[in-house]
């Protein structure tokens, strides 16, 4: 079987998507030797896994939306596959082999009021499109599938839920090694990892912080710790803890490389993770996996993926919010017995689970 992947997302802006794609392909490779995968244009072979062949993209109009309604459909011939794998959003709606797209969430869809961009809808309407053009649709939750089937019209029966992985790179901390923290980073903190937009609604964790700080224990000296690139609320979230008097509650680094994000997951007291939609939530499983507590909000697929490793609140409840970073930052023992049943809960997501259920999709789709 040989199958194409659009090769450009190895070099996604998206860091979710990189690590899906990444994660999936050494997934495959490992549970089925005899898979052909192809990138399908994007980045040159020495930036791809071991093991991945790589057709150089063909000519097309010079635009993402070309790329994907030409340009792949002719790298998928020219590399002769059986299939192509869309692994993010958008896929060819015209391709003479068969076409798996996944969709990670639908919250472009069902929420545009967070997305006030001038050409959002034709964004909207091409990722519309690509889910009902694609054969089989692939996404990470029973949430997920649920959304899509509403905001999409598509049958159940074309969605194929397949949850992510996480890597063995994410693994507790040894403790006899010292945290290497970046500058400006000391412990305690608590630690968010992803893109900073509206639904990720960080608002009320710094609300939260801020409340918490002014009370005892080791809460005062705390701060929150933002990896992820801003996509405009950051300033925001500074300014907030600034008028408290507390401008060191708020540490933003921006998107951050894996040897420090494993760090920095290591040495958190907890991810908070107040998001009101998510399709699944990587950081989640990364946390758990890195033994440390989840703090996360009870919306969306979240209750799905943490399950009862993690405390899930109401993600508008800042008080709810304040007595949980008291209590993770002053209970050792609710921490321990956090850190034991989130490694447990962890182990069930890996990248081999995600490979057998993809596979499983693709041969469906041949044998149709």
């Amino acid at each position: 079987m040989r199958i194409g992947i659009d090769g450009r997302a190895f070099a996604s802006r998206a860091a979710g998507v990189r690590r899906y794609v990444v994660g999936l392909v050494r997934g495959l490779l490992a549970v089925d030797p005899t898979l052909h995968i192809v990138a399908l244009g994007g980045v040159d072979s020495s930036a791809l896994p071991s093991g991945v062949g790589h057709v150089a993209e063909p000519a097309h109009p010079p635009s993402n939306l070309g790329w994907t309604l030409m340009g792949l459909p002719r790298a998928a011939a020219r590399a002769s596959v059986d299939l192509i794998h869309a692994p993010a959003y958008t896929a060819p709606i015209w391709s003479g082999v068969p076409v798996v797209v996944t969709i990670h969430d639908v919250s472009y869809e069902r929420h545009p009021e967070w997305y006030p961009y001038r050409r959002d809808w034709l964004r909207r309407a091409f990722y519309r499109r690509s889910a009902r053009a694609a054969a089989h649709v692939v996404t990470d939750s029973t949430f997920s599938a649920a959304e899509i089937a509403a905001g999409y019209g598509i049958a159940s029966a074309r969605i194929a839920v397949v949850p992510l992985g996480v890597d063995a790179g994410f693994a507790p901390a040894d403790p006899d090694v010292p945290c290497e923290l970046p500058a400006g980073v000391a412990a305690p903190y608590l630690l968010h990892v992803g893109d900073l937009h509206e639904r990720r609604n960080l608002g009320v964790v710094v609300e939260a912080l801020l409340t918490a700080r002014r009370r005892f224990g080791a809460v005062p000296a705390a701060s929150l710790v933002l990896a992820g690139v801003d996509r405009g609320v950051g300033d925001g979230l500074c300014a907030t803890a600034a008028r408290a008097g507390a401008p060191d509650a708020v540490i933003r680094l921006g998107e951050v490389s894996e040897e420090r994000l494993r760090t920095l997951y290591r040495c958190a007291t907890a991810l908070v993770y107040p998001s009101l939609y998510e399709g699944f939530g990587l950081p989640l499983v990364e946390a758990m996996a890195s033994g440390t507590p989840v703090i996360a909000s009870r919306a969306a697929s979240i209750p799905e993926v943490v399950g009862a490793a993690g405390l899930l609140l109401d993600p508008t409840d800042t008080s709810a919010w304040t007595d949980a970073i008291v209590r993770i930052m002053n209970d050792e023992l609710l921490r321990a017995r956090m850190r034991a049943e989130g490694l447990v809960r962890a182990a069930d997501f890996t990248w081999e689970r995600t490979a057998l259920l993809t596979l499983d999709v693709y041969h469906r789709v041949l044998e149709h």
